[in-house]
């Protein structure tokens, strides 16, 4: 439930209200309709939590921050009916109800009773902490293959969110970075104020390049009324599914947002904590379901998107040091650089490639590209196409919805090759390098693409895999959850019919998918020392 928002200034957080009653009267198992055996205490630089038998007590710190004010106790309660309103509907199992801390005559507090209120929490139903995601990541329990359905929970959850298409894509960012950059260059823990206006000056002026595109965004509907505090701390296991909670509350203005933006909080955090993998397998899985060819143009705006998080995620720091002990201001200094220099890294250009995989059915292509698209490109990784997401996709299906034999002729083919390298070209033009995996088993296919990087003028390597007859027929029969519908008549059928002959460098296929990883990197590293 930490608060990381879009103000990050250096001055210590104003109290403008005594809230010890509240606090003592919360952390009083006896305070509490059921009886509870103990109560544990959580802080933020926004809120007091309690955790109290099977439910968690929020009450929202009297604090004024210039991005947050919760210093009178009307503006409290609004922000916990406010907090009720924006999480019930993603996380209904977790958000109960608002209650009030009233004080009676006699001077005693107590929860809904009549008297005064002294104050306001949000009452929630409590979780395993374990289950968070910010816990798994950090015990290397965060399976990569969730990341696909948490992908899909996002972009049902921008899918669903008001649009403000009137609002200025470009102002909304130009109020971040402007406050960032301005706590950064103040913040003196940041020692280098050379390396700080030079990342200050490289932010401002990258985005000043985003303002047609922002704009246009905007306009096209893609600024929306979003979570805005999309990191791994508040995204929880619930009943094995991924569940987003604690959405901005206390300023819809700052929740206003490109949905990409909303996204690019998640992959930083991820991207942080070196789980690149799994950034990228959020960021394709995201884009297939949500960015259509025509929208892939938003690309151009990750980097400072991620970077703007970033930095935001160092002056987080700052308003937690301010209100931390002594003997938490070191790790928190060290937090604050980290973040600082991983918002320089993003603005580090990178110019885009484009890496074709072919090869029969069952070759290991999509297993290969998934290894390969991390550790290609910009942050988070390049985007990773797919001939048989692609077909799907243009079906209206979902990827792992079969389709009949009658949606593999050539005219239909034709078709998904085209949008194909529609979504490649769009998508290097915005900057973003692009790992495209199809069969590519004819000639002409080959030259399609490979055409696509000579018209943008950007590096092509194409990589054939290659394995025996029995290894293909053996994976295809094995496939689970797979967007393919090949079998093993598809594959002897390939193997009969397709072009043998190919310029792409050949890597050997047959054995375990880290081998074949390995075989790839190694020809990538030696074709780009040609």
């Amino acid at each position: 439930m930490e608060r990381s928002s879009t103000y990050t200034g250096s001055n210590r957080p104003e109290s403008s209200a005594d809230q010890s009653d509240a606090i003592a009267f919360l952390a009083d198992p006896a305070s509490y309709p059921s009886p509870v055996p103990s109560v544990e205490r959580m802080e933020t630089h926004g809120a007091f939590i309690f955790l109290a038998g099977d439910k968690a007590y929020k009450m929202k710190r009297a604090v004024a921050l210039p991005y947050m004010d919760f210093s009178t106790l009307e503006k409290r309660a609004e922000a916990c009916r406010h907090e009720l309103e924006r999480n019930k509907s993603a996380a209904p199992e977790i958000y109960l109800a608002v209650e009030s801390i009233v004080r009676s005559p006699d001077g005693k507090l107590s929860f809904n009773g009549d008297g005064e209120p002294v104050d306001w929490v949000v009452v929630m139903r409590r979780f395993d902490q374990a289950n968070l995601f910010d816990n798994l990541a950090r015990t290397n329990r965060l399976p990569l293959d969730l990341m696909p359905e948490l992908a899909e929970t996002i972009a049902s959850y921008h899918r669903n969110a008001a649009a403000f298409p009137a609002v200025d894509g470009r102002g909304v960012m130009d109020a971040v970075v402007g406050q960032a950059v301005r706590s950064l260059v103040q913040a003196d823990i940041l020692k280098d104020a050379s390396r700080t206006h030079d990342f200050a000056n490289r932010i401002v002026a990258d985005l000043g390049k985003l303002t047609p595109l922002l704009r246009e965004r905007a306009a096209r509907g893609h600024v929306r009324l979003c979570h805005g505090d999309l990191h791994l701390r508040n995204i929880v296991l619930l009943n094995g599914k991924p569940t987003l909670f604690d959405a901005i509350e206390f300023d819809d203005a700052i929740a206003r947002i490109d949905v990409l933006y909303d996204l690019a909080f998640l992959m930083m955090d991820l991207w942080h904590r070196g789980l690149k993998a799994h950034a990228n397998a959020c960021f394709n899985t995201y884009a297939s379901r949500a960015i259509p060819v025509a929208e892939l143009d938003g690309l151009a705006a990750l980097p400072v998107f991620l970077a703007t998080r970033a930095a935001i995620r160092a002056m987080v720091a700052i308003d937690r040091a301010a209100v931390s002990t002594n003997d938490r201001q070191a790790a928190l200094r060290d937090e604050i650089t980290e973040y600082f220099d991983l918002a320089c890294d993003f603005l580090e250009p990178c110019e885009p490639q484009l890496i074709a995989i072919g090869g029969l059915s069952g070759t290991g292509k999509t297993t290969l590209a998934a290894k390969l698209a991390p550790e290609v490109g910009l942050a988070p990784g390049a985007l990773h196409l797919r001939s048989d997401v692609e077909r799907k996709r243009m079906a209206g299906l979902h990827p792992l919805e079969s389709l009949p034999a009658s949606a593999y002729t050539e005219r239909a083919t034709d078709e998904v090759y085209k949008q194909l390298c529609a979504r490649v070209d769009r998508a290097l033009r915005a900057g973003h390098s692009v790992v495209v995996d199809a069969t590519f088993l004819e000639q002409s296919r080959r030259r399609q693409i490979e055409d696509v990087a000579a018209s943008n003028g950007v590096r092509f390597v194409g990589l054939w895999l290659e394995a025996p007859e029995s290894r293909l027929i053996e994976r295809v029969t094995q496939r689970r959850n797979d967007a393919s519908d090949a079998d093993a008549s598809v594959v002897r059928h390939q193997i009969a019919s397709h072009d043998r002959s190919t310029s792409w460098r050949i890597v050997d296929a047959s054995g375990k998918a880290d081998a074949v990883a390995a075989r790839a990197m190694a020809a990538l590293e030696h074709l780009a020392n040609d």
